[in-house]
């Protein structure tokens, strides 16, 4: 079984606030909260930041976000909510962020004191690849269980989209998008991404060093931040995004596993350079 070909680290830093931990301190707020933990987290080696507010950001914000990251850095910008609809998304698509995170299942996630429920039919999946590729965006195609895999299978076959397809590999999201963080679990799902796939591995809350670890060492990418872990020890939160990149960048470097800079990573995913 082929998992990964040791391609430099692609680290991805979601720099927006956690809805597992909603009042730990160190969630960002503002766009401008944003923007200076990006800007922090790409300097310490993340090459693609992930940006989203607790609500969604308008036009202007996005707008002001985009340019800024790109004005002080090289990053891959990536925009997330993949929940809302692709109307309601349309204000921040037509910034053209580098990357947009697009579903490849329903959303059924049970956050402490709040349930997140949305269908995202094949017929939606079909028009974000016409989307994306009318405003020259690379999707981040987000991917809760086998299910996913299937359709974007189904999308690659209909002519829809291209490799390399970027894949998150979501891990203990509570609710029926749930799977175990687990070894076994991320063997299985490697196994079974199509070709052409770049794998990283996105863990929501404390059981993701673990597996984060075992995918760089399987040749694969992966996600930290505040959105998906907040914590740096158990009962330490992060200062920050940037001390959870530097951490991944040490043990990296320590085994050997060059991470990638952004122009790498633009290089490996296929996208086109600021």
């Amino acid at each position: 079984m082929k998992i990964g070909n040791m391609q430099k680290l692609i680290i991805s830093c979601t720099v927006a606030p956690s809805s597992l931990y909603p009042n730990i301190s160190n969630n960002p707020q503002t766009p401008d909260d944003a923007v200076d933990q990006a800007i922090l987290a790409w300097k310490a080696g993340a090459s693609i930041v992930h940006i989203h507010g607790k609500r969604p950001f308008g036009a202007d914000e996005y707008g002001h976000i985009i340019r800024t990251l790109r004005n002080k850095t090289d990053a891959i910008i990536q925009i997330g909510q993949s929940v809302l609809s692709i109307t309601d998304r349309m204000s921040m698509i037509s910034q053209k962020p580098d990357m947009i995170s697009v579903s490849l299942n329903n959303h059924d996630i049970a956050f402490p004191g709040r349930t997140v429920v949305a269908l995202h039919t094949r017929e939606e999946m079909e028009e974000y690849c016409r989307v994306c590729e009318k405003f020259g965006i690379k999707p981040e195609w987000e991917i809760a269980h086998a299910g996913s895999t299937w359709n974007l299978k189904y999308l690659a076959e209909k002519g829809l989209i291209r490799p390399p397809y970027f894949a998150s590999l979501l891990f203990d999201w509570p609710g029926s998008n749930w799977s175990p963080a687990i070894p076994e679990e991320l063997l299985y799902r490697l196994g079974h991404q199509i070709e052409g796939t770049i794998s990283s591995v996105v863990v929501l809350g404390r059981a993701q060093m673990e597996i984060s670890l075992m995918s760089m060492a399987l040749g694969c990418h992966l996600r930290v931040g505040t959105e998906d872990n907040p914590y740096y020890l158990p009962d330490q939160p992060a200062k920050n995004s940037e001390e959870l990149v530097a951490r991944i960048v040490r043990i990296a470097n320590e085994i050997g596993r060059p991470v990638a800079k952004s122009s790498e990573a633009r290089e490996i995913l296929g996208i086109a350079g600021t």
